[in-house]
């Protein structure tokens, strides 16, 4: 099994890393704080999300947080157990845009590695203090960026990015760089909102604006954190107030595989009209009315929290 230092890369070239001098080009890099810094200057609107982030790492750590009340919080998300138990014991794991890394701190159980990568520096520091703190040597942590990453081609058994490609400017193009990370016969799990589905979530933030974000009705989440004031300003600022968001039906998000050539797997949650597959990443052929359906059905399920929905592909062998 390779370790993080071999699935590290220029992300310039992407040429092979060794103690963070890249093989086929002159570039030395460093690790501030023990995190790889292996982003590159990015475009304005690229700057502005990390700057969003840096300012506010999202979600954010109780103080009085520990590993197993981590593990029992995300047992109760069917996405985090389902991801999980389809994960093999000793597969190598990126999570792109890990933020504070609770998904790669939860994964890095068995045998695997786990790598979490962000654009926020600030995040990452929490991700790395969190794994030192609860002793979790499975999950490492690197500065990168999707469109330009410091990962190497093919390196992994299963990509994940749950959540991030739709706050890039450009997020069929992120999902392109970001499949190229994949080994043959792996797997790539995005989470983006979806167009339907987040709708109820635009209706809120409509109001939330015109009252100053003094007032924001019918958010269950909110209602939830009532008594934790930092995790509630967290998520106004992540759902109500970010400086990029775009949204996506399905069907582009099929397109995207397609034309990264990956084999479309499935959609979480399922789109299949009183069915839903054992397994993450087991085989789901629906068709276009019941996908049709499933986003009008998401308003009122995933609606309730955000609208995003993950898509699975596999990359041929």
């Amino acid at each position: 099994m390779p370790s993080f230092d071999d699935l590290l890369a220029c992300p310039r070239c992407g040429g092979l890393l060794r103690a963070l001098r890249c093989e086929a080009c002159p570039a030395q890099y460093g690790a501030p704080g023990g995190i790889p810094d292996l982003r590159l200057p990015a475009d304005a609107r690229t700057e502005q999300v990390r700057g969003f982030y840096m300012a506010a790492p999202f979600p954010g750590y109780a103080p009085e947080e520990t590993y197993c009340g981590l593990r029992a919080r995300a047992s109760r998300s069917p996405f985090a157990r389902s991801l999980d138990a389809a994960i093999p014991g000793d597969g190598t794991v990126l999570e792109m845009g890990c933020g504070t890394g609770q998904l790669s701190l939860f994964l890095a159980s068995a045998d695997r590695v786990v790598v979490g990568a962000d654009l926020s520096r600030a995040s990452l520091e929490l991700a790395r203090g969190a794994a030192e703190r609860f002793g979790v040597g499975g999950a490492r942590f690197v500065e990168t960026d999707v469109r330009a990453p410091g990962l190497r081609r093919e390196g992994f058994d299963v990509v994940i990015c749950n959540g991030v490609l739709h706050h890039t400017p450009d997020p069929r193009a992120s999902f392109a760089a970001l499949s190229r990370l994949v080994r043959p016969g792996g797997i790539v799990v995005v989470g983006v909102y979806n167009a339907v589905a987040r709708m109820p979530v635009r209706a809120r933030r409509l109001v939330a604006r015109l009252s100053g974000y003094r007032w924001i009705p019918g958010d269950p989440v909110l209602r939830e954190r009532q008594s934790e004031p930092g995790r509630r300003e967290a998520w106004v600022r992540d759902q109500y107030q970010h400086v990029e968001e775009h949204r996506h039906t399905i069907g582009e998000v099929r397109a995207w595989f397609r034309d990264a050539g990956l084999t479309w797997v499935r959609a979480y949650p399922s789109t299949l009209l009183g069915g839903e597959a054992n397994e993450m990443f087991a085989q789901e052929d629906d068709w276009g009315l019941e996908r049709a359906l499933a986003q009008i059905v998401w308003m009122r399920t995933l609606g309730r929290e955000g609208g995003v929905f993950a898509a699975v592909g596999a990359k041929p062998c």
